[in-house]
């Protein structure tokens, strides 16, 4: 079962000044004057190869409807709804805010091909970069690029990204007057000129992605600033935003540009619309939400949560000078027409009661799918269906997500689960790491590149793939003591004392675990560090000056999600990749180390039993959050790890 009924997060203090007023869209009347012009805008965000529906939603309606569960999402979905309100407002413009790809077997499988032509069945007027369109690097992006503007049908989508500059002769721009991003574009509607400049996080892309060195990330404030006053310096004077660098930055920015009239944002998932948190959802804040530019103008900042699930529909009123009179607008919840209570259909009276409720909310509407693009899927799926369907192994109980213990990333499980030690799930990566490179003392993972939960029952390669999406290899480092912990120093600090850092960079251990102490600063966070050698009985404190080799990942090993003493160690010829991909070595382990399988042998008739480490053996074995808080274990809930 997937939940969609978040509890509010994060218990960690990762605190963010806004020094501005943040208004709901109703809470400001229009200036006086007549608007001159009216634009919609239809945005999505994040969909990260999300092409299929989560079949098995869950939504929580008041007494005596209560919880149902639903199909949610899928691209044939977003389709559907995008042309009806494109022929509804013709004054309309159609933007993705990036991360188009990744987290799905269909990007496993086919590397942007199947999300290239279902966002070609949209047509957006344009898309801009996130950080995730990098992770295969440049050459990969560039391929995917390719696919996007190849449409036997026409279309030629606009990518965005003003900040990213590829240098000559890379696979973004392999040849003068052959870019493959630009800065802006300058659409016309309804004859009037509207600007929309594309952003993407500069720092996250860069630690957390796999860029070239040679590929520039612009600060994104000046480059906006100096991309807006180039337009208005055109007669352009509706600009946009369209931004990958999540909602609060977002809000920040805005407070400190001169002449935006709206940003279209993506990266954090947030889902805005006061009015979800009556089904059991965790908005953000209002859709639109309103602030005030450094000239005290309105701004509109939007975003449309995740994975295909909601299309946005923003309302902007210009006045003849072309500032934003009003913003109003609605974020649709895709969803479908049948309903169901603990797996059963509802019918009748039952039927009939979530339907009058879905009547009087307007975020709320049964979507019926385009066909034509489901079509196109279902060629993909046929593939997809065959991979998924072979079991590697069986779960005995659930395995929880979590990237910064208190977070409440999981799907499956109570945060109160996870809060004391990190995932499970995480942690079964990082033996999985240990057991495929035995010359490793220790294994390091970031938490943010396990991605999904595994509930109890049958594990299959789909879920694998799923959970370990990225084309990553394991990789040896040969580092000292003290290198470990100031890696482990550095990999929080990119969270903790950066706006635009990525909580996925949290450090997940096997065979190293620590107390950590996020209200300290940097260098005092973690203590009580230690080791316990391969094939050692006991834990001891880890030395500084020791040698110790560590496996990772290749994109840590990078210096990917900040851990620059990886990449600094990699540099200087003390890493060895062993070119075994991350993920079928999860699944080697599965079926060698935990099943008895050989090397070479078919996959067990009889799937090996999979379960959470003890709790001795977690990398976090103290944690305290931002505000000094203790996180401990609740005995109300069941822990994943064991005695």
């Amino acid at each position: 079962m997937v939940r969609f009924a978040f509890s509010p997060r994060p218990a960690v203090a990762i605190l963010v000044g806004l020094a501005c007023i943040v208004l709901g869209a109703s809470a400001v009347a229009a200036e006086a004057g007549t608007d001159a012009f009216r634009l919609t805008i239809l945005h999505i965000n994040d969909h990260h190869s999300h092409l299929e529906p989560t079949l098995d939603a869950r939504l929580e309606f008041a007494e005596p409807v209560g919880s149902i569960e639903v199909e949610l999402g899928g691209f044939a979905r977003v389709t559907a709804k995008i042309r009806e309100l494109r022929s509804r407002y013709p004054n309309s413009l159609a933007l993705h805010a990036g991360d188009a790809v990744t987290g799905t077997l269909y990007y496993t499988l086919f590397k942007g091909q199947a999300d290239a032509a279902a966002m070609n069945r949209v047509c957006f007027d344009a898309y801009a970069l996130g950080n995730h369109e990098f992770d295969d690097g440049d050459a990969g992006l560039a391929g995917f690029l390719r696919m996007l503007a190849g449409d036997p049908a026409g279309c030629r989508t606009p990518v965005l990204a003003a900040n990213v500059v590829p240098e000559l002769g890379t696979p973004l721009y392999p040849r003068a007057g052959e870019r493959l991003i630009r800065s802006e574009a300058v659409l016309t509607v309804d004859g009037q000129r509207i600007g929309i400049i594309g952003l993407d996080i500069s720092g996250k892309t860069r630690r957390s992605s796999r860029p070239l060195d040679s590929t520039v990330f612009l600060d994104e404030l000046t480059t906006a600033q100096q991309r807006i006053d180039a337009l208005t310096a055109q007669g352009v004077d509706k600009i946009l935003l369209l931004t990958h660098r999540q909602y609060l930055n977002d809000l920040d920015m805005a407070l400190r540009l001169r002449g935006v009239d709206a940003i279209i944002g993506g990266d954090s998932h947030s889902l805005l619309g006061e009015a979800f948190a009556g089904w059991g959802l965790n908005p953000s804040g209002p859709y639109p939400t309103e602030t005030r530019d450094l000239d005290g103008n309105r701004v509109c900042v939007v975003q449309a949560w995740q994975y295909a699930s909601v299309v946005g529909e923003l309302h902007l009123s210009f006045d003849a000078d072309g500032h934003v009179t009003r913003c109003e607008g609605t974020p649709h919840l895709l969803h479908g027409e049948r309903f169901a209570r603990d797996g059963r259909l509802l019918e009748g009276e039952a039927r009939q009661a979530v339907l009058d409720v879905i009547a009087a909310a307007p975020e709320l509407g049964i979507v019926t799918p385009d066909p034509a693009t489901q079509a196109l899927i279902a060629r993909y799926s046929e593939q997809v269906e065959r991979l998924k369907q072979t079991i590697v192994g069986v779960a005995v109980q659930d395995l929880c997500l979590e990237r910064v213990p208190g977070q409440g990333l999981s799907a499956i499980c109570d945060v109160r689960a996870t809060q004391a030690h990190g995932g499970d799930i995480q942690q079964l990566v990082t033996a999985a790491y240990l057991a495929r490179v035995p010359e490793a003392d220790v294994a390091i993972q970031n938490a943010g590149g396990a991605r999904i939960d595994i509930p109890a029952g049958p594990i299959s390669v789909s879920d694998v793939y799923s959970l370990l999406p990225f084309a990553n290899t394991l990789v040896e480092l040969r580092l000292t003591g003290a290198e470990i912990k100031n890696a482990l120093e550095e990999a929080v600090a990119g969270f903790m004392d950066h706006a635009d850092g990525s909580g996925g960079a949290y450090p997940v251990a096997a065979n190293l675990r620590w107390e950590l102490d996020l209200s300290r600063p940097r260098g005092q966070r973690f203590s009580r560090v230690e080791i316990r050698r391969r094939g050692a009985p006991d834990w001891r404190l880890l030395e500084d000056a020791e040698d110790v080799i560590v496996v990772t990942n290749s994109f840590l090993a990078g210096g990917g999600d900040g851990y620059a003493i990886f990449k600094r160690a990699s540099g200087e010829g003390r890493a060895t990749d062993t070119f075994i991909d991350y993920a079928q070595g999860f699944i080697d382990h599965l079926q060698q180390d935990l099943g008895g399988a050989a090397p070479g042998d078919p996959i067990l008739a009889t799937p090996p039993e999979v379960r959470a480490l003890p709790c001795a053996d977690y990398s976090t074995q103290r944690f305290v959050d931002g505000l000094g808080r203790p996180l401990q274990s609740d005995p109300e809930v069941p822990q994943g790890c064991g005695g």
